[in-house]
């Protein structure tokens, strides 16, 4: 396509660059091009006066209905990510940064458009691949323009220059990459500090708004109401729960994590009928010595969840290899609790076992325990191997010395939880 020569808004070979906007301004009438000041940084080549003339017949604006045109053709611009009209100003202002670095040979150091560019689109969620395919239609669009108006006698000029075009092309590409991924960084950055603030603030037990909780769910990528599981590793067993939650990561998991008295909480959505990918995640974290259990409210109950996760971790022995969870560990917290309230528990049934001889004393817990853990005569007598009227003596035998029966579900509660 021939781009007219006499377009109102072309860029003049006398156009002397301004550094810090991205742009140029008129200072000398055409047929001075060749005595023109280099920019910033010098330019290390010499530019022909028909380069110059080539590129007196484009400019900006047409470039940009022609860009306009076809940038629609990228994926993550069929539905603009940003206004049309701020789009139409980005692409005036880089053909004219662009035009201003191959009337000179070589682009400032820091051309403002650039950084423009990768900033705005980095926050307008733009994809890197999408925004660089968008930049190097830039130069498709002028290269065709170019070699349009560009007569026979003109194409040994265009090869000569040809290298330096390359280099202006990577030059910009370049900034307004380096733009994007430092905007993305800080973004992230940004994301990370405020998903820290609202963090803070709900593990701090102060009342956390629905609408704080809706922007956290929103920088954590979760339903409010996402049933959540929560872990807790204290001194060493957080180091194992570091290196598990990375692998966990590598693996597809998304892990949020946070500190609570002392002890890393891990927290990730709960293994549901959708999202059974998280199996993975509850499988391979009940290998680790850890505290483990469910938020089954979601964010609302993450702070409730962390606690008792925190608790459980406590509560794991040191010959205990794998994670406590809530079904295994609800009763040992239920008797550190009455200990720590003062209130005797076991004391009395302790007392009264001792006054038997250590052989019998271990039959007799060996049967009690066997029947809490299994609730029938028969699967015990057969775990034991021993006779069924065997089992149902020692029981009573228990009963009889202890007057705790092991068969009244009220009473064996109080077993359950003193043994825990």
């Amino acid at each position: 396509m021939a781009l007219s020569p006499e377009a109102p808004n072309d860029v003049s070979a006398t156009a002397t660059p301004r550094s810090t906007a991205g742009s140029i301004e008129s200072t000398a009438a055409p047929g001075t091009a060749a005595t023109l000041a280099a920019p910033a940084s010098s330019a290390s080549f010499s530019v022909e006066p028909g380069w110059l003339e080539l590129l007196d017949r484009l400019d900006a604006e047409s470039l940009t209905e022609i860009f306009l045109s076809r940038i629609t053709e990228i994926d993550g611009y069929q539905a603009p990510p940003l206004p049309r009209s701020e789009i139409r100003r980005t692409a005036v202002l880089s053909f004219i940064a662009i035009l201003d670095g191959l009337r000179f040979g070589q682009l400032d150091d820091a051309v403002a458009i650039a950084t423009d560019v990768g900033v705005s689109r980095a926050r307008a969620g733009v994809s890197l691949s999408s925004l660089l395919e968008a930049v190097r239609l830039d130069f498709a669009v002028l290269w065709d323009a170019l070699t349009a108006v560009a007569e026979v006698e003109d194409a040994q000029v265009i090869v000569r220059h040809t290298s330096m075009m390359l280099r202006i092309v990577d030059g910009y590409v370049t900034q307004t990459q380096n733009a994007y991924i430092a905007e993305a960084q800080r973004i992230r950055e940004e994301s990370a500090s405020l998903r820290r603030e609202l963090l803070e603030s709900l593990f701090s037990a102060l009342h956390t708004s629905p609408e704080q909780l809706n922007l956290l769910a929103r920088e954590l990528q979760v339903e409010v109401a996402t049933p959540l599981l929560v872990a807790a590793a204290i001194g060493n067993d957080a180091v194992a729960l570091h290196v598990e939650l990375a692998e966990l990561e590598r693996r597809g998991c998304v892990v949020h994590t946070h500190y609570l008295d002392g002890a890393v909480i891990a927290f990730l959505p709960a293994a549901t009928k959708s999202r059974t990918h998280d199996t993975m995640c509850f499988a391979r974290l009940s290998e680790l010595r850890i505290g483990l259990t469910t938020a089954a409210d979601g964010l609302a109950g993450l702070l409730a969840g962390a606690r008792i996760a925190r608790d459980l971790a406590l509560a794991l022995k040191p010959d205990e290899l794998k994670a406590m969870t809530w079904d295994r560990g609800w009763a040992r917290l239920a008797a550190h609790e009455l200990a720590a309230s003062g209130k005797p528990l076991m004391a009395d049934i302790d007392a009264a076992l001792a006054e038997c001889s250590p052989a019998r004393r271990e039959r007799l817990l060996e049967s009690v325990l066997s029947y809490l853990r299994t609730g029938s005569i028969a699967d015990s007598s057969a775990e034991l191997f021993c006779h069924r009227n065997t089992l149902s003596k020692n029981l009573q035998q228990f009963r009889e010395i202890t007057g705790i029966d092991p068969t009244i579900p009220n009473e064996a509660s109080r077993l359950v939880v003193g043994w825990a």
